[in-house]
């Protein structure tokens, strides 16, 4: 579990935090001004932040969170730049329906960053990290009605559950951790992360002799369930793409293989070429929309994730629109 930078010493609360690679996710942006971003994972602002500082004196950002704690967060931190930021508690995978509801047609650069918030992961109540014992919670959004990780942990069907561990955390012991847990919620409700922790280490194999936790697969499975993460990713990027100006540009930041994969597998989707005859309608069904600048990702330097080791997983791919 990774998240998008490390805390630093701030007055205000949630912490704020550095953001991973932000001068690679600036170069593929290309601020200047004038420009209008859209943010759609603001976090605590890091990003938006440095695109601000870039794009003066009159750049522009949509900041986005589904976590509105976050949220109010980044507000107090952008509250320098006055009407040059503008604040939604939403969802990135709705943005083309905000911006309609705005009156924007087009945007010049948009920036998805998938990865967890220090304060997300460092606050017991949220449930995040099982290196703290708080409530089995896992939501982004917290306001919205929706099934916990304890409301998966405790009422999926065996099955099910084994599904869940096994494509979204890519566990390979599935069956027999959603077993062991199922035959522990028939004694007693399963409520905290520390409590899911010792049960899956308990019936991880070969547990002294695994490099990570392996209770961290168990963790990334639920919460990617519970915020259906990986739901509608690939439609959402086609859909930002669209809604770039000629020239405007995508950044995606992944931390896992799971998204990554969708991510890579989408933007080259959107880059390829037309085979048809010259002169002839298209019937390959290339979408020509993007022009990647950078075939393979581009990942933090030795020096950041020595600053931030929680940054060391993250993958930066964008595209330029055609």
């Amino acid at each position: 579990m990774t998240p998008r930078g490390e805390a630093i010493a701030v007055a205000s609360s949630p912490p704020l935090h550095r953001p991973v690679l932000t001068a690679e996710t600036l170069q593929a942006l290309a601020p200047r001004r004038g420009r209008l971003l859209l943010d759609g994972t603001v976090g605590t602002g890091g990003h938006a932040a440095a695109w601000l500082e870039a794009s003066a004196p009159d750049g522009r950002v949509i900041a986005l969170d589904r976590d509105a704690s976050a949220l109010a967060a980044a507000r107090e931190r952008l509250a320098a730049y006055g009407a040059r930021a503008r604040f939604e508690h939403a969802d990135y995978r709705d943005a083309a329906d905000l911006l309609d509801t705005l009156g924007i047609a087009t945007i010049d650069a948009a920036l998805i960053d998938l990865g967890l918030g220090t304060h997300q992961i460092d606050d017991p109540e949220r449930g995040f990290a099982f290196r703290f014992d708080g409530p089995l919670d896992m939501r982004f959004d917290r306001d919205t009605p929706g099934p916990t990780a304890a409301d998966l942990v405790n009422h999926l069907p065996e099955p099910e559950l084994a599904r869940v561990l096994y494509e979204y955390g890519e566990e390979r012991a599935s069956r027999r951790l959603a077993r062991v847990i199922v035959e522990t919620r028939r004694r007693h409700p399963i409520r905290t992360t520390a409590e899911l922790a010792e049960i899956v280490r308990s019936a991880a194999p070969g547990f002294g002799r695994h490099r990570i936790d392996p209770a961290t697969r168990t963790f990334q499975a639920l919460r990617i369930a519970v915020n259906r993460e990986l739901e509608g990713l690939a439609e959402a990027l086609e859909t930002l793409v669209r809604r770039l100006a000629p020239g405007g540009r995508l950044a995606v930041i992944a931390y896992h293989s799971l998204e990554d994969r969708i991510v890579k597998h989408t933007l080259r989707r959107l880059a390829e070429p037309c085979h048809c005859r010259r002169g002839d309608p298209c019937s390959c069904g290339a979408l020509m929309l993007l022009e990647l600048e950078e075939r393979h990702a581009v990942t933090p330097s030795e020096s950041e994730t020595a600053l931030n080791p929680r940054a060391r997983s993250a993958k930066l791919r964008w595209g330029v629109r055609r």
